[in-house]
């Protein structure tokens, strides 16, 4: 069986679909956020006929990048209270369409994903990961791309070479030159996302970048040799881990449609 594994990043589609509904916090809002994920999911598994399917959440503990930069994440607007104290009521209503749900205490989404994206592509499957997230471009391949559920794109390599004109390798020294806002990862200051495609585009990875830095003219190279650690620090930042003992048997995940 060829297997074609749709992971969800699940939080990223339960805050999104939050946030758009109307009206002050509360159970009404709650209840109207859960039946619209729950119809984005089944919208999802119509679209992406996976074989397997799993509902990926974030641990509520901190993660090793809070370790290495206390400031990660900092400023994120917190999950309204009413909205994480219901959360079981998500993952019950996605195991009734036959969707499990998956987290660890203190792990990210994105490791967890990640993981699971290598260790699926490394036996010749295919995955979809259903994520708003740009850091996950970074995993896309011949076997892997991203889809932003919501626009209904799948984004592969030709998409990320004409948005951000450069290859999926290339991501994460990208962020780590730009910076990427929504987990206030700063990259370099002043470098944007067009001059960190251009110097890519130009040295190829960042560590040629860094090592050139000093012989590019004028401000931009003055910065980049200045803020050479805050890049490298943002690298490790973005970078996802896909190595992450798990500890999860993929026959658990089958989906065989709604029981």
């Amino acid at each position: 069986m060829n297997i074609r594994l749709l992971l969800i990043d699940a939080l990223n589609l339960i805050r999104r679909v939050y946030a758009a509904q109307p009206g002050d916090d509360g159970p009404g809002r709650v209840d109207d956020s859960l039946k619209t994920s729950l119809h984005s999911l089944q919208r999802a598994l119509r679209e992406c006929q996976p074989t397997h399917a799993i509902c990926v959440f974030d641990g509520h503990e901190p993660s090793w990048r809070h370790s290495l930069y206390p400031e990660y994440k900092a400023g994120r607007v917190p999950m309204p209270e009413i909205l994480d104290s219901n959360m079981n009521r998500f993952k019950d209503a996605f195991l009734k369409i036959g969707v499990p749900s998956v987290y660890f205490p203190n792990l990210e989404a994105d490791d967890i994903i990640a993981t699971l994206t290598g260790k699926v592509a490394a036996r010749g499957g295919g995955v979809i990961i259903l994520s708003t997230d740009r850091l996950f471009l970074q995993l896309v391949s011949d076997l892997v791309v991203v889809r932003d559920h919501f626009q209904r794109v799948d984004i592969d390599r030709t998409y990320i070479h004409e948005k951000l004109h450069v290859r999926p390798d290339q991501v994460v020294d990208l962020f780590a030159l730009a910076g990427y806002a929504t987990n206030n990862i700063p990259g370099v200051p002043a470098v944007g996302i067009k001059t960190a495609a251009k110097l890519l585009g130009d040295l190829e990875t960042l560590d040629t970048i860094l090592s050139v830095a000093h012989t590019i003219k004028g401000k931009l190279g003055e910065t980049l040799y200045r803020h050479a650690d805050k890049a490298c620090l943002s690298r490790s930042l973005v970078r996802l881990k896909d190595t992450t003992e798990l500890g999860l048997n993929l026959k658990s995940f089958r989906y065989t449609g709604e029981p």
